[in-house]
């Protein structure tokens, strides 16, 4: 059979002795997943293969790249936070609010922000204003980039819903959307007083932040999207529940909506 195919001994017997024993890389792949492992996966294909060396594997940072891909290793890295400040494009507002989160009524203090969420490593924005008085989310928007347009729409969504907001003060941090003279152009046509988070300084804006977090730990952590669009679909749900449903310690009990109707209740007595 060799002879009529043209195929020397060696060269049969070379290939019968890969197909038996696969590509020879078994034992190293094994190696590979416990060096992952005992690390907890904190581990890229260049400090694995610096392992390997020194345990005495001869073996190239490639080939070790090429196997963890094939068993499905890559090094986790810790997700990182969105941050919109890109230095002094514009007018910066002073910080009237001053960590002063007490409100009397609904529509005193609003406060926003910009949040990243990856999903299936796409990455979505998300754009809420939040009422400081119940923690509600009065409006939001989403996008694929963290545009201006988003920000823009979130704040015109927003001033639809209410005809009169006197004495309404909207803070943020100095993310560069906030300091856009269109941003501040449309506050100031609603007659809203602008705050700005001093730089770098989260807990000026803890109430945004700490919604966030709810938000993720709540729905984005304990859930598997396949798609973003399912993602919109759940934080859509997600948000009905918390304003209506969610209840809250420091509203005794209540949920945002309800804290809200209750305002209104004792008002208009």
């Amino acid at each position: 059979m060799l002879m009529r195919v043209k195929m020397a001994r060696s060269v049969f017997y070379y290939h019968l002795s890969r197909m038996n024993n696969g590509d020879g890389y078994d034992a190293t792949r094994n190696r590979i997943k416990t060096i992952y492992d005992e690390n907890k996966g904190r581990y890229g294909y260049r400090r694995i293969c610096m392992a390997l060396r020194n345990e005495g594997y001869i073996i190239n940072h490639k080939t070790v790249q090429k196997l963890m891909f094939q068993i499905g290793l890559r090094a986790k890295r810790k997700k990182r936070r969105y941050h919109s400040y890109k230095g002094l494009i514009g007018k910066v507002a002073p910080n009237v609010l001053d960590r002063d989160f007490s409100t009397e009524r609904p529509n005193q203090k609003w406060t926003t922000d910009i949040s990243q969420v990856c999903i299936k490593d796409e990455k979505l924005y998300i754009s809420p204003i939040l009422d400081m008085y119940n923690g509600e989310i009065i409006t939001y928007t989403l996008s694929r980039s963290p545009n201006l347009k988003m920000v823009t729409d979130m704040l015109r969504k927003a001033f639809r819903k209410y005809d009169n907001l006197d004495g309404l003060t909207m803070h943020s941090d100095q993310g560069w959307h906030y300091q856009h003279t269109m941003y501040q152009k449309i506050l100031k046509d609603n007659s809203v007083v602008q705050s700005m988070s001093r730089k770098g300084n989260c807990l000026d804006n803890s109430m945004m932040e700490n919604f966030f977090g709810l938000m993720k730990n709540e729905l984005l952590y304990v859930n598997d999207f396949d798609s973003i669009e399912c993602f919109q679909a759940e934080l859509k749900k997600y948000i009905l529940w918390y304003n209506t449903k969610r209840i809250k310690l420091r509203l005794k009990g209540m949920s945002p909506a309800q804290y809200r109707a209750h305002y209104y209740r004792e008002f208009n007595k």
